[in-house]
């Protein structure tokens, strides 16, 4: 007798391991590309000579690297609910694939290799529009074959397929640099673009070959009930109430603002960390290019490592306090660091500092969506994300401004790259101020299910 392929009644679904890492290999591309895009075009901007020589060059540098912050806001969600209504013979979010990222490869092995300025930004801004118009399909493509019930676990498995794509890219030019045997920049770059643009297109045959979404185009009477079905939710989204209507108390409504500003802080120095690292690191530090992509991924996985304790920490002490005890603590090392400059402290400052901020990151969700209720998740939500992402337009832009003023105060007219380090801690402080006076958020009405899927869609 044949056995029957859906599980038995109160028989527990299981996640199919080798399908979701399959999938995963599309995340794999995205992170491979954006680590060595943050940690080498910066300084490929800053070595630029049509670029080094204008007054405003730090302005400009900082511009130019929150394109893909730009293009994500507008472009991600449009792209992904176009991937939901699209219909052809390989399925809704593999097409987009398909289309963006063997584009997105050619405008990436070129970046390092255009000396001209504005072809140079011709590049990067294609790069960057055309990557933010396949991240969001490739994100949903987990959720399209999982049960809503292992996405939990689905998540952990992309993001670790994400994990191999952020150590690829952070070891590229190590790879590079004992297989060509060579410390030359130029070269270095040239091939490190070289090998972040083959990986994705592996990650992209893996993807395409292996998953296989199938043939999902709709008859015409299927097309009128999708089109319908998208006039109502427009519908519905058009009734829905601005910030002031949604029945806030005074107190409440004072303690959103404040914990929205200090989220632009926040993500101001955390955005700004992410962006110049590799920049200070080589400027001020001496540290080779290959090795000073290293301390992004060191700060990225002690944020990882330190997102279950700094969870139960703000379960059982509070969140604001936990919060807190985040900012105080890498706002300490960072100022330790910026005061001794010793090599060690900063190996210090970035692992230790990256724990803190998970204690800041895992608790400041939460705390929002309680202060709008469990039946406004959805508005409070968009308001969080907002405030991060309208960070991480401004800060880089404002750093790159600071490093142009700190010109006129050095000998030979460079960039002072430390400054760094004190914009940063000024961000923690004015985000703590803010945290010392809010005082709603604490209860625990929206569940751990509900926060994990909030993040899931929006941080993959």
């Amino acid at each position: 007798m044949k056995m029957k392929d859906h599980p038995a009644a109160g028989e527990r679904k299981k996640l199919n391991y080798g399908k979701t890492a399959l999938i995963g290999f599309g995340f794999m591309a995205v992170q491979v590309a954006w680590i060595i895009y943050n940690a080498y075009v910066p300084l490929i901007l800053a070595d630029n000579d049509a670029l080094s020589r204008l007054a405003w060059s730090g302005t400009a540098i900082g511009a130019i690297m929150v394109f893909d912050n730009v293009f994500g806001l507008i472009c991600q969600p449009l792209f992904g609910r176009l991937s939901d209504r699209t219909h052809t013979r390989f399925g809704k979010r593999t097409p987009y694939i398909m289309l963006g990222l063997p584009i997105c490869a050619l405008l990436f092995v070129l970046i390092p290799r255009i000396r001209t300025l504005g072809i140079l930004m011709i590049d990067v801004i294609l790069f960057n529009f055309i990557m933010s118009t396949w991240r969001s399909p490739v994100v949903a493509m987990m959720p399209d074959f999982t049960p809503s019930e292992l996405r939990g676990e689905g998540n952990a498995v992309i993001n670790i397929m994400g994990g191999a794509g952020v150590v690829l890219g952070t070891v590229s030019g190590s790879i590079i640099s004992k297989l060509f045997k060579t410390d030359d920049v130029q070269t270095l770059r040239n091939n490190v673009f070289l090998f972040g643009a083959i990986v994705m297109i592996l990650c992209l045959l893996v993807v395409v070959f292996a998953v296989r979404e199938g043939d999902n185009r709709i008859t015409k009477e299927e097309s009128l009930k999708v089109k319908n079905s998208y006039e109502k939710g427009r519908a519905a989204k058009e009734k829905k109430t601005g910030l002031r209507q949604i029945g806030l108390s005074r107190g409440e409504m004072t303690s959103l603002l404040l914990m929205l500003v200090a989220l632009f802080f926040n993500s101001n120095a955390t955005d700004s960390i992410n962006t110049y690292f590799t920049t200070f690191a080589t400027k001020e530090m001496g540290f080779a290019e290959k090795d000073a992509a290293l301390f992004i991924t060191l700060f990225a996985a002690a944020t990882v490592i330190g997102a279950i304790p700094a969870g139960k920490l703000g379960q059982k002490f509070g969140r604001k306090k936990t919060i807190m005890t985040g900012w105080i603590g890498i706002l300490a090392l960072f100022l330790l660091f910026f005061i001794t400059r010793l090599t060690v402290l900063l190996y210090i400052a970035i692992i230790v500092g990256g724990v803190c901020i998970a204690f800041v990151t895992i608790n400041t969700l939460p705390l929002v969506l309680e202060i709008g209720g469990q039946e406004r998740i959805g508005t409070f939500t968009g308001l969080y994300y907002t405030a991060t992402q309208s960070a991480a337009i401004a800060g880089p832009v404002i750093v790159g401004a600071m490093f142009d003023i700190t010109k006129k105060f050095t000998s030979d007219g460079a960039p002072n790259y430390w400054s760094l380090f004190v914009f940063c801690p000024i961000c923690f402080i004015l985000a703590l101020t803010c945290m010392v006076f809010v005082r709603h958020g604490e209860t625990n009405t929206i569940s751990d299910k509900t926060l994990q899927e909030i993040r899931d869609e929006n941080e993959d």
